[in-house]
């Protein structure tokens, strides 16, 4: 089963903004002076690469069910956490800590021991739907509010 990340405003807005700013940064200098067209091509191509590599891994974040473990997409990142690692999970806002793979304030912490902080926070675009396949594979885990 495959649960799709939430995709909240403010994330949205943040993200566009990063591009933004990346973007000045990388062709204010070339309208600033008279720059080769060599050089034009390797910033826009910088800029492209950069600007692709952050909408990926902010709008294709996919969490897989599998027999054994939770997969967690974004991007180019993985994570796996088999379901017996999982002690915990409870909602949060604080999303600019931590190990996260998310794109939306609305968001779980998945507490566990495979992953680099002990824990992984994540936000799925069914909570309900999703907590209720987390209840089904791992029937031990503490949920709290």
């Amino acid at each position: 089963m495959v649960f799709r990340s939430k995709v909240d405003a403010f994330y949205t807005g943040f993200i566009l903004i990063v591009i933004l700013i990346i973007g000045l940064v990388s062709f204010l200098p070339l309208l600033l002076e008279d720059a080769p067209l060599l050089a034009i091509l390797i910033c826009a191509s910088i800029f492209l690469l950069v600007a692709s590599l952050i909408l990926c891994m902010t709008f294709s974040v996919e969490y897989v069910f599998l027999d054994d473990y939770l997969l967690i997409k974004g991007g180019p990142f993985r994570s796996r956490i088999p379901y017996k690692s999982i002690t915990r999970i409870t909602s949060t806002d604080k999303v600019l800590s931590g190990h996260r793979i998310l794109s939306s304030r609305d968001a779980l912490e998945i507490f566990n021991q495979y992953t680099f902080f002990g824990s992984i926070k994540i936000s799925p675009q069914y909570k309900k739907n999703f907590l209720g396949e987390i209840k089904k594979r791992c029937p031990g885990v503490m949920f709290e509010d």
